[in-house]
């Protein structure tokens, strides 16, 4: 075989190896980049789902608080007989709750759920801000492997910076490392 044949084929290979190489780098760069806008996109979601249950679940506890209160003052007042007496039927009316108030004596007052009903609050209130904080690490997580892959030896010469920008991740906003303070009298 002559020279230049030989020549010619170690040129066409090391084409066919740099092409192969950056064909290679250029489609690992842009599935990372999708999957950063996917993680990101994940991390909205959950924002949205917040921003959608939270304040629905909110609301029904506090009625459901408020449907108890009411019921259980107006039960404690109807055993209790507080009425005020202005008339003999309401002297009387009042005799007869307090003789009925004697028998219901050991009745059981109602079930109070919004206890309860808080608790599961506050589960599903830890729950979305894990999946949050879930969300948040696997975008942080996916941020580092696509600048680690940019910021290469060969792909830092081949990428074109404005296509495939460095991307930030995730960071505290001002004033979280700060530990918050818990104050059950406030108003």
């Amino acid at each position: 075989m002559k020279p230049i044949y030989i020549v010619l084929s170690a040129i066409a290979a090391i084409i066919l190896f740099v092409f192969l190489g950056y064909y290679n780098m250029y489609n690992k760069a842009v599935n990372l980049q999708e999957g950063l806008d996917e993680k990101f996109a994940n991390v909205q979601a959950a924002y949205q789902r917040r921003a959608d249950l939270i304040p629905n679940l909110l609301e029904t506890v506090k009625a459901a608080a408020k449907n108890e209160k009411d019921i259980l003052m107006q039960v404690t007042q109807a055993r209790a007989g507080i009425v005020e007496a202005k008339t003999p039927q309401d002297l009387e009316l009042m005799g007869r709750k307090i003789n009925t108030a004697i028998n219901l004596a050991y009745e059981a007052y109602p079930q109070i759920r919004s206890t309860q009903n808080f608790s599961e609050f506050q589960s599903q209130l830890e729950g979305t801000e894990n999946r949050i904080n879930y969300s948040r690490d696997n975008y942080n997580s996916a941020v580092k492997s696509y600048n680690a892959h940019i910021r290469g030896f060969f792909a830092r010469f081949f990428l074109d910076k404005e296509e495939f920008p460095r991307k930030e991740g995730f960071k505290a906003s001002k004033g979280a490392d700060e530990v918050p303070k818990v104050d059950f009298n406030a108003q």
